[in-house]
């Protein structure tokens, strides 16, 4: 679904999927936005530069996954500008029960993490948007303009990770949470005991890990399950 040619059509212009007119900004009806991060200095300043913009306007804030399914029920906003990472619930698991119930509902991912995994199962829950925190000051607004336009934006750097691992094998669950103990420090003996396993059956998982990620051995393949987004910490 996410192939080279999808990717790199992606990069085709600054950020944006799709090809189409800039929209201008109506700024006789503003467009109502929900923001939702765990941390407060980032919702401040989202909503610092955001409320800049005559024809934008914050309608409410969440610190979770599950205080913006609430707020996104009770308030129904244009866009919402969410996060990824946030406990208890993710940014992902709360998209997906928002676009569950309102299919029409437009989102942008704001986050740190550019790993093309974590951008795949987000461009996969329906999001509208892929953006990395440092553009908070850039062109947020013009995102969420054109994402309130129906149009789709990712970033050219994470576009071009999708294209560079299109078509290599991907981690089965169990290898997930293999890795994860793995970056925990755990021997194979200890994954063993924590999975309910054979000693020997979390060795083989190890050794399918560090092979379909292209790794040079445990400690590398924990880099790259971080930098690809696989991983969690």
């Amino acid at each position: 679904m996410f192939g080279r040619d999808l990717a790199l059509s992606q990069m085709s212009a600054p950020l944006a999927s799709d090809i189409g007119p800039h929209p201008l900004p109506n700024l006789n009806r503003k467009v109502r936005v929900l923001v939702v991060d765990d941390q407060p200095l980032l919702r401040e300043g989202v909503t610092a530069v955001l409320t800049r913009s005559p024809d934008l306007t914050i309608v409410g804030e969440a610190s979770d996954g599950r205080e913006a399914i609430e707020k996104f029920r009770a308030l129904q906003p244009d866009v919402t500008v969410m996060d990824l990472q946030m406990r208890p619930m993710s940014g992902i698991d709360a998209m997906c029960v928002i676009r569950l119930e309102s299919a029409t509902a437009r989102i942008v991912v704001l986050t740190r993490f550019a790993g093309d995994v974590l951008a795949r199962r987000a461009l996969e829950a329906g999001v509208s948007a892929y953006v990395l925190k440092e553009r908070v000051r850039m062109d947020l607004g013009d995102i969420i303009r054109e994402v309130h336009q129906g149009m789709k934006r990712i970033e050219p750097s994470i576009a071009l990770q999708i294209a560079n691992y299109a078509g290599e094998q991907t981690l089965t669950s169990r290898e997930v949470e293999v890795l994860q103990l793995v970056a925990g420090g755990n021997s194979n003996k200890l994954i063993a005991r924590a999975l309910t396993i054979s000693e020997e059956t979390a060795k083989s998982h190890v050794r399918n890990i560090i092979e379909k990620l292209g790794a040079h051995g445990r400690t590398h393949a924990v880099t790259l399950g971080l930098r690809r987004g696989i991983l969690q910490l």
